[in-house]
């Protein structure tokens, strides 16, 4: 029996045209995000310890934290620079002649100068440490993730107690850097195993 044969049963039905043969997926028709071949759906990676895979690149939100740690620590450049101009600016004020007899305004001053310098030792440290933090993003894990969510909340709130107009934009980076780092694509990032 030939394929063209008429009584073949295994032949193509008569009056109608012979469909070809799909080559992938053994006449199913392939899908994306299958595997080629199979009509199933690829399974997710699985960690060798159980459960899904960890990230393998930082999430954007994470990057995002992270450049937000960045442009705190700039800010906090330009705030120390700020603060240590205004100290030097009342120390040349103190010694201006025409002020020298004005005992109320030299006491002032004094006491003013010293809590200016102290806001610079302040922001000089945590400008430190923001930096040293903004550097864990890549190779920290979950203990540097809980260091920079309880330093963004203490960044929160005193960018909103001492320094409220010029301490929003540091309150308000604060808050997503600790809402980015703190959610579920942070925990993942900062608890991956590092081989």
């Amino acid at each position: 029996m030939s394929y063209g044969d008429p009584n073949n049963p295994y032949g193509a039905p008569q009056g109608q045209p012979q469909q070809p043969q799909q080559q992938p997926g053994y006449g199913y028709p392939q899908q994306q995000g299958q595997a080629p071949g199979y009509g199933y759906p690829q399974a997710p990676p699985v960690s060798p310890y159980g459960g899904p895979a960890a990230p393998t690149t930082m999430p954007g939100s994470v990057n995002a934290a992270k450049v937000m740690m960045w442009v705190i620590v700039g800010l906090q450049v330009l705030g120390v620079a700020f603060f240590a101009f205004a100290a030097v600016a009342l120390n040349a004020a103190k010694d201006d002649e025409s002020l020298k007899e004005n005992t109320a305004f030299q006491d002032l001053v004094g006491q003013s100068t010293g809590v200016i310098w102290g806001y610079v030792v302040f922001g000089l440290a945590w400008l430190v440490f923001a930096a040293v933090l903004a550097t864990k993003f890549k190779n920290g894990g979950n203990g540097a993730r809980v260091t920079i969510l309880v330093f963004a909340i203490i960044t929160a709130v005193l960018g909103i107690y001492p320094f409220i107009l010029v301490g929003l934009v540091h309150t308000v980076l604060a808050i997503l850097v600790a809402v980015f780092v703190g959610n579920a694509n942070g925990k993942a990032w900062f608890n991956r195993p590092r081989y």
